[in-house]
């Protein structure tokens, strides 16, 4: 099968769908999310690991067409490194040449055993453990560590905490300060459970991108839509940022207020990252 691939773009939404269940990727990949993610590990039992990997065999190359003609990035959870279907599954990845990975508990010895079997190919990186985030910088700046993702429920439970609020603030700092430092995309933020919630959805987004965050991982197609409206820049922000670049532009390299407010040169720009997410946006 061949297919015109459209040009690649950062993604704002990862759409889980279990790798046991070959006959939904396609609707998730039509369903509206930016990216796809191909689960082997959480969504597959462990009894069903080989014959649902052995079921992605024929299939896999059709799908990725698919998703290349969409514009829509089709990534596979393998299994954690310290499991025994992790071998199989970079087995898998090399065989049917997987575009790229998302990396389960990802740490320093993960990224390293990955590495030593597949050296050249794209991980997102899930960081879900003390463990991980201990190893932040190393994995941050690892060759082929392409994202930053947020495994916020696993992590409450390595921490031991109840509340995914206030006592994994720090971790969602560290992921964003990390990226940016690293020179990679904002990170993803962790799933909403709360399906079919969508304020809940409304108020778990909005708090990521206080945070920084520029996309996040869903587990339902009725999420997606909430998702991208809330990473887009508001009205009143974009209103904003639009008088910002134009008064800017029209001052001839003169100092300028709006609003009453100096505007310098972090103000501008982030007054034109506004304007140009706003741009993307429509144009999606």
């Amino acid at each position: 099968m061949t297919s015109t691939k459209k040009a690649a773009r950062v993604p704002r939404s990862y759409l889980f769908v279990p790798a046991s269940r070959p006959e939904r990727i396609g609707k998730a990949i039509a369903a509206g999310a930016d990216a796809v993610i191909v689960d082997l590990e959480d969504a597959v039992a462990p009894d069903a690991k080989a014959t649902a990997r052995d079921g992605l065999t024929a299939p896999w190359q059709p799908l990725q067409a698919q998703a290349d003609a969409a514009g829509v990035a089709l990534l596979l959870r393998v299994n954690g490194a310290d499991t025994a279907y992790f071998a199989d599954d970079l087995d898998f990845c090399a065989m049917q040449h997987v575009q790229a990975i998302v990396l389960p508990k990802a740490d320093a010895v993960s990224l390293a055993a990955l590495r030593k079997t597949l050296p050249d190919i794209p991980c997102h990186a899930l960081l879900e453990s003390a463990a991980g985030f201990a190893d932040l910088h190393e994995v941050a700046r690892a060759p082929g560590v392409t994202r930053l993702l947020f495994g916020s429920i696993d992590l409450m439970f390595d921490l031991d905490v109840a509340d995914d609020d206030l006592p994994l603030h720090a971790f969602r700092s560290a992921l964003v300060m990390h990226s940016r430092a690293a020179g990679l995309p904002a990170p993803v933020d962790g799933v909403c459970t709360a399906i079919g919630d969508a304020q809940a959805l409304a108020a778990d987004t909005a708090r990521g991108r206080r945070f920084g965050f520029g996309a996040k991982l869903v587990i339902h197609p009725n999420q997606i839509e909430g998702v991208h409206a809330g990473l887009a820049p508001s009205a009143e922000e974009l209103a904003w940022a639009t008088r910002v670049v134009e008064q800017a532009a029209a001052s001839n390299g003169a100092a300028i207020a709006v609003d009453g407010k100096m505007v310098d040169r972090p103000v501008l720009d982030r007054a034109q990252r506004i304007v140009a997410a706003a741009e993307t946006a429509r144009m999606r």
